[in-house]
């Protein structure tokens, strides 16, 4: 499914079957030429289709990638290192690495004392995922700048960061970052998120999993509408306003 919401109300505005380029060209056609004019900007993940879709419709908004999608992308690459050297590990270093993938992923902040001291002892055992630890923390940092153009350059110093530890999935994911430099930095224009957009998914993905297989696609539109619509009044007190 596709799904649209207004970032600024976080209503659900429409939901669509499938994740193309076309599905998303086909609702933005069904605008007004004012109400096209009006969007300033349009927050996604990096999916290639919704770029060119909202390019194509809407050449005059700005296109802001999720910040979330972002840090989802170096979590993968954080497990796969981590994967790596549990599968390149002598027997005492795998014995450090078991159980330590959710030390590397959660923020600091959120670690107790006794998670601390074990993250301390597996960053000071392996160099490698001390440096991609230590660049999460960095990279999180981005989205606190205080506008576009030192958003940009804190971008490009974590780069050419990235690139010098001569890892190769940080030279990577650095290359990719910069490639899509202009929508992760747009967030410091509009300060938009897909986080309401997020929430709605998990409420999408609880309602599949309660009809165990979804057989009529009309139907499924319909129930995501539902749950995604606030009442504003009791069904057997219409006079009465909800809160």
């Amino acid at each position: 499914m596709t799904v649209v919401y207004d970032l600024i109300s976080g209503h659900l505005i429409w939901v669509g079957h499938g994740r193309t380029a076309n599905v998303l060209i086909h609702f933005l056609e069904q605008l007004s030429i004012k109400t096209r004019e009006g969007i300033q900007a349009v927050s996604m993940d990096m999916g290639q289709s919704y770029q060119s879709a909202v390019r194509k419709v809407l050449p005059n908004a700005d296109i802001v990638f999720d910040r979330f999608h972002v840090m989802q992308n170096y979590s993968l690459l954080i497990r796969k290192e981590r994967n790596k050297a549990f599968r390149n590990g002598t027997h005492q270093e795998k014995k450090m690495l078991r159980g330590t993938l959710f030390l590397l992923l959660k923020n600091a902040p959120k670690l107790n004392d006794k998670q601390s001291d074990r993250l301390d002892d597996l960053l000071e055992s392996n160099k490698t995922l001390c440096t991609i630890y230590m660049l999460k923390e960095q990279l999180q940092a981005l989205w606190d700048e205080r506008d576009f153009d030192s958003m940009i350059t804190a971008l490009e110093a974590w780069c050419q960061l990235a690139k010098k530890t001569r890892i190769l999935s940080l030279i990577n994911f650095a290359d990719s970052l910069w490639e899509r430099r202009i929508g992760i930095c747009n967030y410091a224009k509009y300060r938009l998120t897909n986080a309401r957009v997020e929430a709605g998914n998990v409420s999408i993905g609880l309602l599949r999993r309660r009809a165990r297989g979804v057989r009529d696609t009309e139907y499924f539109k319909l129930k995501i509408r539902q749950t995604s619509t606030k009442e504003m009044h009791s069904i057997f007190y219409p006079e009465i306003k909800l809160t």
